[in-house]
Order: C-alpha cells, then structure tokens, then sequence
C-alpha cells in the first residue's frame, strides 16, 4: 500500500527543515515501520520533551532505504561483462504492498543505481537499448506493461514510481518504448498498447480545446499567437518537491519572488528530466530567476509529434481509419509550429521559445538535436546544427550539454547519455556519419576509461576534462547507471 509523505506532516516538514539526512530524498524512501498517523502522533506527543533526538526517533520508527547496487562489485570483469550482469543487480519486482511513499509496480523493471531506487519514466527508453543488445527482451516487455499499468491506474505515466512524484510525468518515450518492443515482436504490439498510448496523448493536451487568445494556456498546452498548440512542461503542486524540499525552499526565499510560481518552475523543471539547467533560467545563469512554464521546449514538442505519428501508423493498421485524417494533420500543425517557433535561422540551431515573451531563449542546448532525431528538420537545418555541435559543443569526452557553466549539472561541462544517443542518432539520420562517429567513440572512450580507473558507470561525465569528475546538483554523482549502460550497450551494436 503506497502512502503519502504528506500523511507523516508535521514530522515530514521536521526531518527535512532540520536536514537530519545529508540527502533529502532518503527520508522520503525510508519506511514506516507502523501506521504513518500513530508516527505522527508519537512525534507531536515526544517532540518537545527535553532531549528530543530527532534522528533517533526517525531510526526507531521507519526502516531505511538501500541503494540497489550497494555491495555489488565488478571484480575486474570486461565492461560488456559487467553491464550484461549488472542488469540483475539493478532489477527489481514485482512489488510488495508494504506502506511507503513506493507505487508498486506488477512486473519487474531496471532502476538507474544510487539513490533512485524506483523506475524513472524516461530513464527507461535509454536502459532499454541496452536491455536490447543484451537480448533481455523479458524485462522490456515488463518494463512497457508496468507503465501501461500506470497510465490505466493513474492516468499518466509519473516521473517515478513514487507517490511524491504523482503532480508530473517525464518526456514522454512511451511511444519510443513501444517501438523498441515492437521492433523485436511484430507491429500488433502498436495495437495492443494503442489504450495506453492514446490515454498519454489525452493527457499532454488537456484541455487543448479551451484555449484562446483570453486563455492562451492551460496545464501543459499552450496555443500560440498563429493559433497552433505546442507543449510545456508542468507540475500540478506549487509547492516544494517533498524529495528535495529544503533546497527549493531555500531557493525560494532567495529568489523574492512569489514561492509558489517558484516551486512550479522548480517541479515543471524536474518533468523536464533536465533537473536543473541555465535552459530554464531567464538570466541563463541563477536558478533563482527558473521561468521552466514559460518555455515551449524544442525536444518535448518533437517527442509528442513522434506519439502523434505512432498513434497515425496505429490507426492506418485498423480498420476504422477515420481518426487517420485528424492525427495526421495534428501531427503537420505541429512539425510545421516546431519550425516556425524553435528553428532560429540566424544562428542555425533550434531553441525554446518564450510564449510569455514571444520570443526565441538565447539558450543553445542538445535539446537542438531531437528535430533530427525525429526527422523534423530539413536536410540544410540538420547540417547547421551539425557544424553547431562540432564547433561548440563537441569535446574530447562527448557532447556538453549547455554552453554555460552554471553549476547546475545539466549544463556545461558535464555529458549525459541519453543526449549522446538522440544526438548521434539524429546525425545518422541525416547521414552525419563521420561526426556521429566521432560522438559515439568519444563517449564510449570516457565510459571505458571511468569504469577501468572505478570499476563503475557513472550517472554523467565531465565531457570536457576527462581528468575531472562530474558535479553540479542536488546531489553528488550516482553510480549504477542504467541510462548509461543502457546507451553505451547501444553503441556497441
């Protein structure tokens, strides 16, 4: 049975104001070891005793959380020995029902490693590349049932399987999940997931038909000025994200603005995945000045244009097509606002754009790279942005994520794995071999090299100094890593 953190307020508010644990994501995992009221009961009637240990109570009354890999070593093995294997060290389920923050899920599925302990919705796309090459489709299968489970369940796929994470989803990769499946099984498996993924699609465009100029926004839709509807991200709570509350309430209160616009930029970041980046801040530096919902962004709007483009290939396959004429044409409205909106002729690169402003971000990021992985972008678009990546952002471990070093770990100098893929499958795409090739050895190289030096796959890597390790964030850098297992399996292929 799954419980809500906030069941154990005040105690919850207590444990994280007062940071007793240096991470505030490991209260939020812990377990009550009895009913959350009688918790709270026998805090509010011991916590102002002379004496109190705050910590003591919390170790007397909740099991704590354990990292999925701790104990596991890879004893030297060959890298591609050590992923295949790793796999088991990161699987989990089918869930228990016992109470915590946990959704259990019906089937088993790969966690990333370190303190994320439960499935990460687009972390799994790139895991499950690599579950491919390592001939696991099982566990894929398991994996796109579960989150069929969820959206029928829930009504949508949140960002993990966590009940603090139930105001938001990720990037939505379902569709390319079902595809992963689809290309080992057979095109019926489009038709059998057809409920779940139109129910995904229902619920990025709620509320689409209720916009106009009086009301140009809603949720996670946004019409814009030539009366086209892209996306945004968004969080349905304004208020701090329970897993790292003291953080946001710290940046909050520095910023002077209003907490809870704040906190639904910080959440509408974290359904971003790019949690955190100069992309979402509007002097492009300070997370203080987030403005994440007043964003159109580039990538989101060309992943639903891939569900919209599923969901087209689905009902050509059916024999009422009659749905056929209204998808496809939602699908060219929004390829064609894609272009006009985020394509910047002046630089020849791709952006968000400000629909609070009306205009393009200054920001340059890989978020430029998912028109070509979609084949949105047009032969000519797709080499500017190729001699953008090779002369900005190519270094010798892989691609940096932003231009700027803000501290934030979406940003320079760190490389993460999914962005490599989307970027060296984009340029394949548009036959940019030589430089995808030069992405992908320059990326499996810094991998080679961490895990003969560690032992160990990192969660992201200091692209530009390989000497250095990754930082930025929240939290320090994560070890497992199923994303990046994942994508450096795929390259191998």
């Amino acid at each position: 049975m799954s419980i809500s953190i906030e069941q154990l307020s005040p105690l919850y508010e207590a444990v994280q104001s007062g940071e007793v644990f240096p991470d505030s994501k490991f209260f939020t995992d812990c377990t009550p070891k009895s009913a959350p009221e009688a918790i709270v009961a026998a805090y509010e009637a011991e916590c102002h005793a002379p004496g109190f240990d705050l910590k003591a109570f919390v170790t007397a009354h909740f099991d704590f959380p354990v990292d999925p890999d701790t104990g596991y070593q890879s004893d030297s093995r060959p890298l591609r020995e050590h992923l295949d294997q790793l796999w088991n060290v990161l699987q989990r389920g089918p869930d228990n029902t016992q109470e915590s923050t946990l959704i259990p899920l019906p089937g088993r599925y790969i966690v990333p490693g370190g303190r994320f302990r439960e499935v990460y919705y687009w972390d799994s796309y790139f895991t499950m590349l690599g579950l491919k090459a390592s001939g696991r489709v099982d566990l894929i299968e398991d994996m796109v049932d579960n989150f069929a489970w969820l959206i029928d369940e829930i009504g949508f796929i949140p960002n993990g399987n966590r009940t603090y994470y139930l105001g938001r989803s990720q990037p939505p990769f379902f569709a390319l999940m079902v595809q992963v499946l689809a290309s080992v099984k057979g095109e019926s498996v489009l038709l059998h997931y057809r409920p779940q993924l139109e129910k995904e699609y229902a619920f990025w465009m709620e509320g689409e038909n209720g916009l106009d100029e009086s009301t140009p926004a809603h949720r996670r839709v946004v019409q814009m000025p030539d009366g086209s509807i892209l996306n945004r991200y968004w969080d349905d709570c304004d208020t701090p994200r329970p897993e790292a509350y003291i953080e946001d309430v710290h940046v909050a209160q520095e910023s002077g603005r209003d907490t809870a616009t704040m906190y639904r930029h910080i959440r509408a970041a974290a359904e971003s995945g790019w949690d955190f980046s100069s992309r979402w801040f509007a002097d492009g530096m300070h997370m203080n000045t987030i403005e994440t919902t007043d964003l159109i962004p580039v990538d989101l709007n060309c992943l639903l244009y891939f569900l919209e483009k599923t969901l087209l290939q689905i009902h050509r396959m059916m024999p009422d097509r009659t749905a056929t004429d209204v998808i496809k044409e939602k699908a060219r409205r929004r390829k064609n606002a894609i272009q006009a909106y985020c394509w910047d002729e002046s630089v020849g690169f791709y952006k968000d754009y400000n629909h609070v402003r009306g205009a393009m971000s200054e920001q340059l990021t890989l978020a430029a790279v998912f028109p070509l992985f979609f084949n949105i972008a047009e032969p000519d678009q797709a080499a500017y942005v190729a001699d953008r990546l090779e002369e900005k952002f190519l270094h010798s471990g892989g691609l940096a994520t932003t231009l700027v070093r803000s501290g934030q770990q979406w940003d320079a100098p760190n490389g993460w794995a999914p962005l490599q893929w989307m970027a060296y499958q984009g340029l394949l795409n548009y036959e940019h071999n030589d430089l995808a090739e030069t992405i992908r050895q320059c990326w499996c190289a810094l991998g080679e090299k961490t895990y003969a030096e560690t032992g160990k796959m990192m969660e992201k890597y200091n692209v530009m100094d390989n000497g250095l390790k990754a930082g930025g964030g929240e939290y320090p850098n994560q070890d497992g890593f199923g994303w990046t297992n994942g994508v450096y399996l795929a390259m191998q292929e």
